[in-house]
C-alpha cells in the first residue's frame, strides 16, 4: 500500500534546528529564512559539532554571504509559490521587497551562484507544486492554474510540458492509472466489478 504525504520543508528544518540547538544547550533565536541568531558566540568546537549534527539531516550551515542570500531568495520563492493564499504581486517585486535588495542585483547573484535564473527556479517550484496538487486530486487544472498565478490553463500546460515532457492532463491520467492499479492490488474483487 502506498500513501501520499505532504510536508513542509521549512517546518521540518525549523523543528530539527530547534531540537539540535536545545540538545547542544545553545541560547538562540530562530529568524526567518533559516537564520539562527545566537545570544553568545560559538566556539569553533561547538560550531563544528553542531554542523556535523545538522549534516546527518541534510541541513548545511552556509558560510558564504552570497550563498546565504541565494538561499533566502529560494526560501522567498518557495514561500510565494507554496503559500495557501494567492499573492497578487509579481515575483520580482515580492522577492526584492522581502529581501530589501534590487531585483537586478538579486537576479544576477542568483544566476552566478545557482547556475540558473530566478525565473527558471520559480517555474520549477510552480511545476512541483502543480504536480503535488494534481496528485492530491482535489482541484481542477483551472483552479490549480489560478492558484499558481498562471494566466490560463494553457500557460500552465505549456510550462508543465516544457519542464516534465508531458502535459498536466497526461500526468493526471498516469496518477489515475496508478491509483486504480493500487486499489486493484489491495482489493482484487474491484477488477471484476
Amino acid at each position: 500500500m502506498k500513501m501520499y504525504v505532504k510536508f513542509d520543508f521549512n517546518a521540518l528544518c525549523k523543528k530539527i534546528l530547534d531540537e539540535k540547538l536545545k540538545e547542544h544547550g545553545l541560547k538562540y533565536r530562530l529568524l526567518n529564512f533559516g537564520e539562527v541568531e545566537f545570544y553568545e558566540p560559538l566556539t569553533q568546537e561547538q560550531h563544528n559539532l553542531f554542523k556535523q549534527n545538522l549534516e546527518e539531516y541534510g541541513i548545511e550551515i552556509i558560510e558564504s554571504q552570497k550563498t546565504a542570500l541565494v538561499q533566502k531568495i529560494k526560501d522567498a520563492i518557495v514561500e510565494l509559490v507554496f503559500s495557501n493564499e494567492i499573492i497578487p504581486v509579481k515575483a520580482s517585486i515580492y522577492i526584492s521587497e522581502k529581501l530589501n535588495h534590487s531585483y537586478g542585483y538579486l537576479s544576477n547573484l542568483f544566476s552566478e551562484v545557482a547556475y540558473t535564473s530566478i525565473e527558471n527556479f520559480i517555474i520549477l517550484q510552480k511545476i512541483e507544486h502543480a504536480k503535488a496538487l494534481i496528485i492530491r486530486n482535489k482541484q481542477s487544472l483551472t483552479e490549480i492554474a489560478h492558484k499558481l498565478n498562471y494566466s490560463s490553463v494553457a500557460h500552465l500546460s505549456t510550462q508543465f510540458k516544457n519542464t516534465t515532457g508531458i502535459t498536466p492532463s497526461q500526468f493526471q491520467k498516469i496518477i489515475g492509472r496508478r491509483r486504480r492499479a493500487q486499489s486493484t492490488a489491495i482489493n482484487p474483487k474491484m477488477q471484476y466489478e
